[in-house]
């Protein structure tokens, strides 16, 4: 179905330039785009990576832009994409749901809770559509982990180990890496607020932790001022008894590698995100499933999270991902940092 569309980005650097990509190739020019640049420094960038010279992203994509955020949203958007640093997104959302704006904000809400009560209850009073964008939620590898869990083919479940590493320089060869956020706690950055969908992925496998203890920090010599590698040992429940979770997250490793493994006394899965397969092995048959996924275009992930965002707008679909959730994974993430700086196990409040 083909209807109208005005969206407004705040952002506009590699993620936002993705969903600008891919809004245009679902609608085309059903949609009217503007921008709210502050700075309005990002580069034309080409989907692998590499800058497109000789143009602007207002001459590229068709953008109508903007210095000031009350001037763009007197244009009445539909929606806005927060798709800025970490730090920023929760005064711009805040200043979207009053003027009325459905919110697709960009993971992780935010870096802290302030704001976060009255945001939720913007976003609720209002009736507007709120999608916290965490993709991996759409990998059909993690969603074959999750259904096996569910179905309990696993069995029980006794244990489960998660690594996310990259070398951060690597992220945007295109940038001085000491000056994105990431790398910056002023702007949001660290291991804890940006390696964040497996922080994500653990609540929707396993629900909410109620102990989180952190060890690590900056402990290599990249030149950042935030944690760069982490461990985070999860105390979660599942079917009534206790699930010890791993996480590990780090800026360093060369090559990348991105794995889940879940535990049951029936069987155990492993999803290898750069192997292209999910593979479960059951105890009992000693047979060994393996899903492949060769050729998986990484962007599907951020296409089909896209069309569930559309269809949360037409009134078709629920979000996968509301506030509330994404509530509840920043608080994790700040169990763990909380933990991170007293060398104690933290209890999550509330939950």
């Amino acid at each position: 179905m083909k209807y109208h569309l005005k969206v407004l980005f705040a952002g506009l650097g590699s993620i936002g330039q993705r969903h600008v990509r891919n809004l245009r190739a679902l609608l085309g020019d059903n949609v009217e785009i503007l921008a709210y640049r502050s700075r309005g420094q990002s580069p034309v960038l080409n989907p692998d990576m590499t800058v497109r010279p000789g143009t602007d992203l207002e001459t590229t994509y068709n953008i109508r832009s903007f210095s000031n955020l009350e001037d763009a949203l007197s244009e009445q958007p539909d929606a806005v994409f927060v798709t800025n640093p970490n730090a920023l997104h929760l005064p711009v959302a805040l200043a979207a749901a009053r003027a009325g704006c459905h919110l697709f904000i960009e993971k992780p809400l935010s870096h802290s809770l302030e704001g976060v009560d009255e945001l939720v209850e913007l976003v609720e009073h209002k009736g507007l559509v709120a999608f916290v964008a965490y993709q991996f939620r759409f990998h059909p590898g993690l969603r074959w982990v999750k259904s096996l869990i569910d179905e309990g083919r696993l069995g029980r479940l006794v244990a489960a180990h998660i690594v996310n590493g990259e070398y951060l320089p690597d992220w945007h060869p295109y940038e001085d890496y000491r000056k994105t956020h990431p790398a910056r706690r002023d702007l949001g950055g660290g291991c804890l607020h940006i390696q964040t969908h497996e922080i994500d992925y653990v609540l929707w496998l396993f629900g909410m932790p109620r102990r989180v203890f952190a060890v690590g920090g900056h402990l290599s010599e990249l030149e950042v001022d935030v944690e760069d590698s982490v461990s985070v040992l999860l105390q979660c429940e599942y079917d009534g008894r206790p699930l010890p979770v791993h996480v590990h997250l780090d800026y360093l490793q060369r090559p990348p590698q991105r794995v889940c493994e879940v535990i049951g006394d029936a069987g155990k899965v492993r999803y290898d995100y750069y192997a292209n397969q999910t593979a479960f092995y059951e105890r009992a048959t000693r047979i060994v499933q393996i899903q492949r996924f060769e050729g998986f275009d990484r962007n599907r992930m951020f296409m089909d999270e896209l069309e569930h965002f559309l269809a949360c707008l037409r009134g078709e679909e629920q979000p996968l991902v509301d506030l509330r959730e994404g509530v509840r994974s920043l608080k994790i993430s700040l169990a763990a940092e909380a933990s991170l700086r007293s060398g104690h196990a933290v209890e999550i409040a509330g939950e």
